[in-house]
């Protein structure tokens, strides 16, 4: 079994906080890791809302339920229940005591505000993605801390890095746990289209209890084919003659489920950075391949359609190791009205900002560092660095601060 790098920050919340949430989409392997003899230590009962009966029984009283529970307890797939987070409220403040509940769910709570507010102050939540790179090559990465160290980034200078063609294979993939043994895309392609079907009946429907989702798939082809653009809900209205209003809340249902995520802009005035537009990605690359029907030989073909995708692959590598790293930043997007722009901009506690660029070609040119050099310039001292991950294999210093880095060095850096 394949060992999750979010195992040793979700036993360090177990140690100290009574209510622990993992979410995530649905197959990212939430139960597996919940019932992994490191979390499941004697005397942890496991239920799951997927067992009609146990659902049945905490839908018809929850209050009577929790408290009939021994705990420590887990309980999977709990946003079918909603009704229980107001319960597990009421047993936590009776009785204080850290991971008494261990929660998992296919539905992000921060999201669904009445269920967060009820348990806050009390429950930490942790974010399951799909495999790393370094999950499934058994390493925990941290290029991600590296970024806002101290030490020169990329000083190593090694060659030998992955090739195209491996890189290309690998975001084809993705990260979903099924998809890892499956080689055949044949068989990769069956797994995703029942899984799409599965997210739509079980997912989306039992949050929204929308009875005509035809429309949503072809919203996902649509958002998979814009990936790493602007979100232009007029445009994309009028592209799947669907009012705004339907759009709005298809979007947020898809962010909710974990299908979909959304890239802020950064600006130093805090309150315009929710007002602005965002940039839309998904949240796999597997799935997005699986969309737009992408192949290794298209990629190659298409520098553009190359770049977009690989855009989409960095942010969620980074986005997954953000779970386990020390630094924790937030993500953002950089983009001026004359039309300087950098792909990722991570902001960590203190302010101090990181700035990534992601490129599809072999080779680097001086030009390539325009967006970063416009983004230190803005923002002084209280920039750290650049770099631009690219498809070749070689580290290059440009200055102190601004390297060209090979992709694969996302997850070969190390702890």
């Amino acid at each position: 079994m394949i060992r999750r790098n979010l195992c040793d920050r979700l036993l360090l919340a177990l140690s100290d906080t009574p209510v622990v949430l993992i979410n995530g989409a649905r197959q990212t392997g939430k139960s597996t890791l919940v019932q992994s003899p490191e979390v499941a230590e004697p005397g942890r009962r496991y239920l799951t809302f997927d067992d009609r009966s146990v659902l049945a029984a905490a839908k018809g009283d929850p209050g009577g339920f929790i408290a009939g529970l021994m705990t420590p307890v887990t309980l999977d797939e709990v946003q079918h229940v909603p009704e229980l987070f107001s319960a597990i409220k009421i047993a936590v403040d009776r009785k204080r005591e850290p991971g008494r509940f261990l929660l998992t769910g296919s539905a992000d709570v921060l999201l669904l505000p009445k269920l967060s507010e009820s348990l806050a102050g009390r429950m930490e939540v942790l974010t399951l993605w799909p495999f790393s790179q370094g999950e499934m090559n058994g390493v925990r990465e941290s290029f991600l801390d590296t970024l806002f160290s101290k030490h020169p980034v990329g000083h190593r200078g090694r060659s030998g890095a992955l090739q195209r063609t491996e890189l290309f294979e690998k975001v084809l993939v993705g990260g979903y746990p099924p998809i890892a043994a499956r080689r055949q895309v044949a068989r990769r392609n069956a797994w995703f289209q029942s899984y799409l079907t599965t997210i739509l009946q079980r997912g989306v429907r039992d949050l929204a209890n929308i009875a005509d989702l035809t429309a949503v798939p072809q919203l996902l082809s649509v958002v998979a084919s814009r990936a790493g653009g602007l979100l232009n809900f007029a445009d994309l209205s009028r592209r799947l003659s669907l009012p705004q209003t339907t759009l709005k809340r298809y979007f947020a249902l898809l962010e909710t489920t974990f299908l979909m995520q959304l890239l802020r802009p950064w600006s130093v005035n805090v309150g315009q950075r929710v007002i602005r537009t965002p940039k839309v990605y998904l949240s796999d690359t597997g799935l997005l391949s699986h969309l737009l029907g992408l192949s290794a030989e298209r990629l190659e073909l298409d520098a553009g359609l190359a770049g977009a995708v690989l855009e989409n692959f960095v942010l969620l590598e980074l986005r997954k190791q953000s779970g386990w790293s020390d630094t924790r930043p937030q993500f953002y997007y950089w983009r001026t009205a004359s039309g300087q722009e950098v792909d990722i901009v991570l902001e960590n506690p203190a302010g101090h900002l990181v700035g990534v660029e992601v490129k599809a070609s072999a080779s680097l040119q001086t030009g390539d560092l325009r967006g970063l050099q416009a983004l230190a310039s803005a923002v002084g001292k209280r920039w750290i660095r650049g770099v631009v991950l690219y498809t070749g294999t070689e580290t290059i210093p440009f200055t102190a601060t601004l390297h060209g880095i090979p992709i694969s060095e996302l997850w070969e850096t190390r702890k």
